[in-house]
């Protein structure tokens, strides 16, 4: 996938220097991840090239109860982009029928929950994902631009019976209105690694993010 840098969530630049200097050691790969931490937040590590910045713990939990709250009981959760809310949804309740739709197979260690998704082919998804078959989707778009979430935009349709909650930057306010019908919550998500732009969720409808 390719976009521009303005597109991408900016990093801090001594938060950017210091996983500059992880990568060189580790070459970005995932740590070995035991069956116990499989579901922790940051058992895959978080690879600022694929513009991948996990949640704070506190912020992965928040968003995770919203949208098992906003499920309902037995309600099905489409995470797109989103894996740290994923696996804060598995640690939660093991049993939620929760779909990860992610471009990194890294993820794959999630098995048949795992759906390899590329935000460039929207629609390109296998034959067992229907439309309209999950009550809430909660997305987290990789870069801050129009033409990137326009394309999500189009998965998100096509998954959702109608929920949605959408994380991404500030700057996205008016696409996320028009392409979606969104509106920004009160709350502020947080980030593992502090970034340069403000992020803000955005829902249509009646949420506990607001209070």
């Amino acid at each position: 996938m390719s976009d521009s840098d303005d597109d991408v969530p900016q990093l801090s630049a001594s938060t950017l220097a210091a996983l500059q200097e992880f990568y060189a050691e580790t070459n970005g790969l995932a740590k070995h991840v035991t069956p116990e931490e499989k579901f922790s937040v940051g058992a895959v590590e978080e690879d600022w090239r694929m513009s991948q910045f996990w949640y704070s713990d506190e912020t992965a939990s928040r968003l995770a109860e919203e949208v098992l709250q906003a499920a309902g009981e037995g309600g099905r959760i489409a995470c797109l982009s989103a894996p740290s809310v994923y696996q804060k949804l598995k640690q939660l309740d093991a049993n939620a029928p929760a779909t990860l739709l992610e471009f990194d197979r890294r993820f794959s260690i999630y098995g048949d929950e795992f759906v390899f998704y590329d935000y460039s082919n929207p629609l390109c998804l296998p034959e067992n994902v229907a439309p309209q078959s999950f009550d809430i989707v909660i997305a987290d778009p990789p870069y801050l631009s129009q033409e990137c979430l326009s394309k999500v935009a189009l998965t998100v349709k096509f998954l959702t019976k109608g929920k949605v909650l959408l994380c991404t930057g500030a700057i996205m306010q008016e696409d996320a209105e028009k392409l979606l019908g969104l509106k920004m919550c009160t709350f502020l998500p947080k980030h593992t690694h502090n970034l340069a732009n403000e992020f803000r969720c955005y829902v249509n409808y009646q949420s506990g993010l607001d209070s």
